[in-house]
């Protein structure tokens, strides 16, 4: 198994958000340096500038020209983006996106020839960043486009909640036509697999939403649970998946029985993700599931209405890196396991869990 420390790659996102306020925040504790090797695909003249707006003297970036040559006990920089780049705070600019994807592709680049271990993104402006090299909806597009895998899933996770979606960056009114039974057949066996190999869960029971309200009310209100959904949940079933539902997403949401499911699949974005927000926002990672590396991102957009201000809360991002490095963890332990069945492991008591060595800002108040 891996013993040495973790090569944590980071996108800065969008230079006009509050990216490089949550990485500076996030890696400002030098106890993010026991376990892992930060490297930051961004700017060192944009990192500069938002170091003085934020008015930050405590903390500085290591430069260096590639991943190879990062200091173990620092957070470096990589320089992606050109010299004339300009930062206008709170603004959607082409530069803005031009940077954005320069530092993802120097990252994507790095991670595909084992350069870094896991990725951490800060948020892009998913239209700004459009150009005739990237024509993707965001992130999870690109990655999946990147890596040539057949499919992937949004998954949002936090202590409480796994939630991912069938349908992800479209218009609400094209998400009907967009859901079949492959489709939700598909993403379920990726989320099945996931919680096994990521989150370290033998046996997931996963709870599917209907699309309708009252999850069509036997087809008062739709057709597509019958048609479409409970098919493919009998489907899932029969190939050893344990798939439950439909179950009317207000029902489940706001009900004791969340606790009973170690994830949902959501037909939708918001469908999902709203009430995931509302009860993990602050703590909450966006992951890409189905990928064969591993990428995590804050759940939260560029923020360019605090940008600049110092109150952007990093907590998300933060978690972003701590599950990146778990989920690394795990898929190594998963591994070691398939290669050795009959070897003894206790997979739900992994005692190198990053909560148990940097405990949250609010864990550390309590004890004061």
């Amino acid at each position: 198994m891996r013993t040495d420390k973790i090569r944590l790659g980071i996108t800065h996102g969008d230079i006009n958000g509050i990216g490089y306020e949550i990485i500076f925040k996030a890696l400002s504790d030098s106890r993010m340096f026991d376990f892992c090797t930060p490297i930051v695909y961004g700017s060192s003249k944009v990192a500069a500038y938002h170091r003085k707006t934020l008015n930050i003297s405590n903390f500085s970036l290591n430069n260096i020209k590639q991943a190879d040559e990062a200091h173990p006990k620092r957070a470096n920089i990589i320089n992606c983006a050109d010299d004339n780049i300009r930062v206008e705070l709170g603004k959607a600019t082409a530069m803005g996106g031009e940077a954005a994807y320069a530092a993802l592709k120097q990252a994507s680049a790095d991670l595909k020839e084992n350069k870094i271990d896991v990725l951490v993104t800060a948020p892009i402006h998913k239209k700004n960043i459009q150009s005739d090299d990237f024509k993707f909806p965001g992130h999870t597009e690109y990655l999946e486009s990147e890596f040539g895998t057949n499919g992937s899933l949004m998954l949002l996770i936090s202590d409480v909640l796994k939630v991912g979606v069938v349908t992800g960056h479209i218009p609400l009114n094209k998400v009907s036509e967009s859901i079949s039974k492959e489709k939700i057949v598909a993403k379920l066996k990726i989320l099945n697999k996931s919680l096994k190999e990521d989150f370290t869960i033998r046996k997931p029971r996963i709870a599917v939403l209907g699309l309708n309200p009252h999850a069509g009310d036997d087809g008062l209100m739709g057709t597509e649970e019958q048609d479409i959904i409970i098919p493919a949940i009998e489907e899932a079933k029969n190939k050893g998946i344990m798939a439950l539902g439909p179950y009317p997403a207000d029902g489940l949401f706001g009900s004791n029985n969340l606790s009973k499911f170690d994830a949902i699949l959501a037909m939708y974005h918001d469908q999902g993700l709203a009430p995931f927000k509302t009860i993990s926002f602050s703590s909450g990672v966006n992951f890409t599931a189905g990928l064969p590396i591993i990428r995590t991102s804050p759940d939260h957009g560029t923020a360019f209405e605090i940008a600049g201000q110092g109150e952007a809360d990093a907590e998300s991002f933060r978690q972003a890196i701590y599950s990146a490095i778990d989920i690394f963890k795990s898929r190594d332990q998963y591994k070691e396991i398939s290669k050795n069945p009959l070897k003894s492991y206790d997979i739900s008591k992994m005692d190198d869990k990053l909560d148990d060595r940097l405990p949250r800002e609010e864990k550390e108040k309590a004890s004061e």
